[in-house]
């Protein structure tokens, strides 16, 4: 299946080719990268950067409306049956879409979420610290979200059919827009 690689940006001339080089590098070549400008204010670097990788990536500029918008523009106009958030600031692993879309077709269940685990880097891409396994908790996984916040945007993999179940990233939300939606998508199954 396609898997569409979302990477909204506001000002992100420093970090957004190294976001967009690891969204290319990826062992799963069935992807699309859009890049979602929101209205960066950065004299056009953020733009330059973008543009620069010319036909490989898609390119939205939009005015500023934080990132949920970004990401509600991404989702829109993406075309696989899969999205995947990357931030401008971040980097997937080589293999995390490949190991993630095996997840998903393994199993039975196609109403499924996959989510890894994230190393935290530096300005330099130096592991600073090491992503912990969560230990198992029998309480709802609401209750787990909300105490332990152990799931990142960056690492997950959602079907495009949970965004038609759940809706989409609340522009409401300036900080929480993500765990707004887990919420919602964990009440539709």
């Amino acid at each position: 299946p396609l898997v569409s690689i979302v990477i909204p940006v506001y000002n992100g001339a420093r970090y957004l080719s190294l976001a967009i080089e690891s969204a290319l590098s990826q062992t799963y070549k069935n992807t699309e990268i859009i890049v979602v400008n929101d209205g960066s204010s950065d004299g056009g670097e953020t733009r330059a950067i973008a543009l620069s990788f010319g036909e490989r990536i898609r390119y939205i500029e939009k005015t500023n409306g934080g990132v949920a918008t970004a990401l509600n523009n991404g989702i829109t106009t993406m075309k696989g049956e899969y999205f995947s958030w990357l931030s401008h600031d971040d980097m997937y692993y080589p293999d995390k879409i490949e190991r993630q879309i095996e997840c998903c077709t393994r199993s039975v269940n196609k109403k499924i979420i996959v989510y890894s685990h994230e190393d935290i880097i530096d300005e330099s891409g130096r592991i600073i610290r090491k992503a912990e396994k969560y230990p198992s908790d029998k309480r709802p996984l609401p209750y787990v979200l909300l105490f332990h916040s152990f799931i990142g945007g960056c690492s997950l993999l959602i079907p495009r059919s949970a965004f038609a179940d759940a809706g989409l990233f609340s522009p409401d939300y300036r900080m929480v827009q993500d765990y707004d939606l887990w919420f919602r998508m964990i009440a539709k199954g």
